[in-house]
């Protein structure tokens, strides 16, 4: 047993069905009287829906939240925060309404409370990514950390097959890559496998019937899971990859992260064997990046960057942005051997299985 270093975050979780209806409990519960609403454009419905359930505690709702976190819609959102004299905030969808709630509290210290809609996990975590500039950029802080989750696997059964596919894959890329953080521990890598395991079973399940509430309730259960570990641990190479790859060129957050997670698994796979064995094991599959791309495949998610909008005269770019700031990772960054991860994963290849850890896609 290593030495190790373990913060458990002092968010308060409520899970279940039907859990939405405590909505009121839990505004009244932080001292809060005046709740203002946040979500996307397309569920404005939603928003509006709780605000109603919340009847006076409700200040109203601002359903501009988009992908990425511009910093440009949060300072909408904060000056009609503060013209609304909000106390709180309460986000339902997922990861842009969830973003959007935690700038606004990094700006004015408003206590948040999250109804995740999807699987990205990011409710359960202290990061904050914002796009400025297209250029994104992240940050941790207690102060955007949500005080309040409630996880009602009702608000899931409407999310499409596709859309919980590539949400579900996003989740898995905290827990991978957690598995190989440089300040890994074992709480989080209990966690990890048992999240990566729960997920693999859950969705296809759910892409196949959509109203299974067992694998509904499973693969949120897992989603708070993965969260845990993006919370706790560093991301590496994936992570930094998806978030040049979403502030650069606008790629869909989701999807981005179900195509690079085969790959840059591959890449690191030479150095973090004792990782793609609990991966692979979690996974049921011979092989780590094999079988997250099996998955993908299997889940009908894209496979290829090109899908998504990105052009072959992008690759240079990409590349050179993501080795640009060292990070730790348990491979070294080599600008070569990102340009090749990045063509494989732009034209969707199939990573080549590794060889006991020792050999690997990219290698």
């Amino acid at each position: 047993m290593q030495p190790f270093a373990y913060n458990a975050p002092a968010t308060r979780v409520i899970f279940g069905s039907g859990t939405r209806a405590s909505l009121a409990d839990e505004v009244r519960r932080l001292g809060c009287r005046r709740a203002l609403l946040l979500s996307t454009a397309p569920q404005r419905g939603e928003a509006d829906a709780l605000a109603a359930d919340l009847g006076p505690l409700a200040a109203g709702v601002f359903a501009e939240a988009a992908m990425h976190t511009p910093i440009e819609i949060t300072a909408r959102a904060v000056a009609q925060a503060r013209a609304l004299d909000a106390d709180c905030v309460v986000a339902i969808g997922g990861g842009s309404a969830t973003g959007l709630g935690k700038a606004i509290a990094l700006h004015t210290d408003l206590p948040q409370i999250v109804l995740p809609t999807t699987y990205a996990g990011s409710e359960a975590t202290a990061i904050l990514g914002q796009t400025e500039g297209g250029r994104k950029t992240t940050l941790r802080s207690p102060k955007v950390q949500p005080e309040v989750i409630i996880y009602d696997v009702d608000l899931t059964l409407t999310l499409p097959p596709q859309q919980s596919a590539v949400s579900g894959l996003n989740a898995i890329a905290h827990a991978v890559e957690a598995l190989y953080a440089h300040d890994r521990n074992p709480v989080t890598s209990l966690i990890a496998a048992e999240a990566i395991r729960r997920f693999t079973q859950s969705l296809p399940k759910l892409v196949a019937a959509p109203d299974d509430r067992e694998a509904r309730s499973d693969a949120l259960y897992a989603a708070w899971l993965c969260g845990c570990c993006l919370n706790a641990v560093s991301m590496r190479l994936h992570h930094k990859l998806c978030h040049t790859l979403g502030g650069i060129f606008d790629l869909p957050h989701a999807e981005a992260h179900a195509v690079i997670l085969p790959h840059a698994v591959a890449y690191n796979a030479p150095a973090a064997g004792d990782a793609m064995q609990r991966i692979a094991f979690a996974l049921g599959a011979s092989d780590a990046s094999v079988g997250l791309y099996d998955l993908a495949n299997r889940l009908g998610a894209p496979t290829s960057l090109a899908a998504l909008g990105l052009q072959p005269s992008d690759i240079d770019r990409a590349a050179a942005a993501a080795a640009e700031t060292p990070y730790p990772n348990p491979r070294p960054l080599s600008l070569p051997a990102l340009h090749a991860l990045l063509s494989d994963a732009l034209h969707g290849a199939r990573p080549i299985a590794s060889s006991s850890g020792r050999e690997a896609s990219h290698a």
